[in-house]
């Protein structure tokens, strides 16, 4: 059930209008969770009892760990929360990439093993649920949050459907006091919400998957067949590709959300108008960087020891970021190349105390940033590392025999300089903000525009979010 589906919209509608018919707060959360479980079963029934384990699980070690007098006990029921969590994930995530890889080792050493396929199916959204419980029993273990007392207000912060199966990853007390207090949208932030939806569908639908998608696969199909300018343009194609899917899901959520009456917090900012790696991941899935950083990088000692052991530590929680978002080890390569900028840049900032004054300056960096960010988006994007090696030799090859489109490469360019000049002239301002500065005939301008481009453009591919399959 997609957020740029028929089907949604009428289970949408039928939320709406059943949550605020009903006027006991206790009975308008019940309907919420009920709506989450029948959104997330819409996928594969079965694996809602896996929410419903992570869920009862953590809701009773939370309360018993919270209680605990011995902090050897706390330490024993945070790691059975770990073991469950991390299970779950290892298990139905990882466990065939396991596989494959000792069998790649086996064969590197002479010994030929060729392992059945396990044949396990991915619960969609696992990566992002497992990451919201974790950091609320992290949380109750370093005393950060209290433990929650209502398993129905607790149920809801783990299943609330807009941001279910693909974030944002929402820390417990952003959420949870939320639950407190009955919530109901003023009719500013119900028609904001809308707006923010629409926004969502049409990064997704127009932009990502009928502008930019057909280039990117067309180029990644085969890459040696095109010249090193149409491949520049795949690549640069994906950047784009990437953001408005998943920057749309995320508007998508947070506007569904506010319909609701409930608050989410920003994923994207402008990621592409970025001053360096360090400014890029303050931006790009803000949800996920912050709980890499609060929770792994912290844990290990931050930048607080010695330049190698920061290195090591920066490195190290990009390359697992990396893999969070795959069981590939492209996306390992992902997290390298981007742990590997960041120590580069950390080093950088050590030696030097130079900022880019005045918009030449900034505007070069940003463009620099963004160029290498693109580069790096090969690994994450390619089909195995003969996909990658092909498409870093064709970024140079002239003698392709095959032709984008021109349409195609109009459209590219002028949807990739737009998305700069956008996160560059935006880069201090929410969204939200911008456009009320618009006038009101501009705001209704701009939306029915919207909705007329999604209307007429959309080509109709149920193309899923990139970010289901992690």
């Amino acid at each position: 059930m997609q957020f740029d589906s028929f089907l949604f919209l009428i289970f949408w509608l039928i939320v709406l209008v059943l949550y605020y018919s009903i006027s006991n707060w206790r009975a308008q959360k019940i309907v919420l969770l009920i709506a989450s479980y029948l959104f997330y079963a819409a996928w594969n029934p079965p694996f809602v009892v896996l929410l419903w384990i992570s869920t009862t699980v953590d809701f009773w070690l939370a309360k018993t760990m919270a209680a605990a007098k011995s902090q050897e006990r706390r330490k024993g029921l945070l790691t059975i929360s770990l073991l469950v969590n991390l299970g779950f994930l290892g298990f139905f995530k990882y466990a065939d990439f396991l596989n494959q890889s000792f069998a790649g080792l086996l064969g590197l050493a002479g010994i030929n093993y060729q392992p059945a396929p396990l044949g396990i199916v991915l619960p969609i959204g696992i990566s992002f649920y497992t990451f919201q419980t974790l950091s609320y029993t992290l949380d109750v273990y370093q005393r950060k949050t209290p433990a929650e007392t209502s398993f129905l207000d607790f149920s809801l912060f783990v299943t609330f459907f807009p941001q279910l199966v693909a974030g944002p990853i929402v820390r417990a007390p952003q959420f949870l006091p939320q639950c407190k207090t009955p919530q109901k949208a003023t009719s500013q932030q119900f028609v904001w919400g809308l707006t923010l939806f629409l926004f969502g569908v049409f990064a997704k639908a127009i932009l990502a998957d009928t502008a930019l998608a057909p280039v990117v696969d067309q180029i990644y199909a085969t890459p040696a067949a095109f010249a090193g300018p149409d491949v520049w343009l795949g690549v640069l194609a994906f950047s784009g590709q990437i953001f408005f899917d998943f920057a749309g899901y995320s508007l998508c959520a947070i506007g569904a959300a506010l319909t609701l009456g409930f608050s989410l917090p920003d994923n994207f900012h402008c990621p592409y108008g970025a001053l360096g790696f360090s400014d890029f991941w303050k931006r790009w899935h803000i949800s996920l960087s912050s709980w890499l950083r609060d929770y792994l990088y912290f844990s290990l000692g931050g930048s607080r020891g010695k330049p190698v052991r920061t290195a090591f530590n920066l490195v190290l929680v990009m390359i697992l970021g990396g893999l969070w978002h795959g069981a590939a080890w492209t996306f390992a390569v992902w997290g390298c190349l981007h742990g590997l900028f960041l120590v580069v840049e950390h080093g950088i900032k050590q030696v030097t105390d130079y900022r880019p004054a005045g918009l030449g300056p900034k505007v070069i960096l940003i463009l620099v940033t963004f160029v290498i960010v693109s580069l790096t988006w090969i690994p994450f994007r390619a089909q195995g590392f003969d996909n990658l090696a092909a498409i870093l030799g064709a970024l140079t090859n002239m003698t392709g025999s095959s032709e984008l489109a021109m349409l195609s490469r109009i459209v590219v360019v002028a949807v990739i300089a737009t998305t700069l000049v956008w996160h560059i002239a935006s880069r201090e301002i929410r969204l939200e903000q911008r456009f009320d500065n618009f006038s009101p005939m501009v705001k209704t301008s701009v939306i029915a525009l919207l909705m007329v481009c999604v209307g007429i453009f959309s080509t109709g591919d149920s193309r899923a979010f990139i970010y289901f399959q992690f």
